[in-house]
């Protein structure tokens, strides 16, 4: 039995986050058949702050597939740990809202922001998510609603009803 082709993700770190602090993130892909390239985004100016700390980018749906396929084992695990662990890792200013991972499919744009302390409920549910159900994004997960969710999309089913 052949292996199948594993996925390509391409991952932008912010430049503050080092090798050893990405390692457990690319090492976990590597677990979940993921190839991936890293390069670091440029210092930016003050006024162009980033919003996520590691960008991924990936076929979203083929990914969460494979996540899910991989939720007995430990690389599903790895994977979640390593989110968690880059925002401790990376510390951060009070009054400051820590910045998230995000993943993001380079062929429908679509992003899905996880924040370092997303429950695992959160993540049961991600690896079963119908992504052509989201036009928009970035899904969120809701912790009230206890869902993942994009606004704008929920914004564009009101407007048009």
């Amino acid at each position: 039995m052949t292996e199948p082709t594993s996925l390509r993700a391409d991952i932008v770190v912010a430049h503050h986050v080092t090798r050893e602090q990405e390692r457990p993130l690319t090492d976990a892909l590597a677990a979940l058949g993921v190839t991936a390239g890293v390069r670091e985004l440029p210092v930016r100016r003050a006024t162009e702050q980033l919003t996520w700390l590691v960008l991924i980018a990936l076929p979203l749906q083929a990914f969460l597939g494979m996540l899910g396929q991989k939720a007995a084992e430990g690389a599903y695990g790895r994977f979640r740990e390593a989110v968690r662990g880059l925002r401790h890792r990376t510390g951060g200013s009070a009054g400051v809202s820590p910045r998230p991972v995000v993943l993001q499919d380079p062929s429908t744009g679509l992003r899905i922001v996880l924040e370092h302390d997303l429950p695992e409920a959160a993540y049961q549910q991600l690896v079963t998510l119908d992504l052509t159900r989201y036009r928009h994004g970035p899904l969120h997960y809701d912790r009230t609603l206890t869902r993942w969710r994009s606004e704008l999309d929920e914004a564009d089913q009101h407007g048009a009803g």
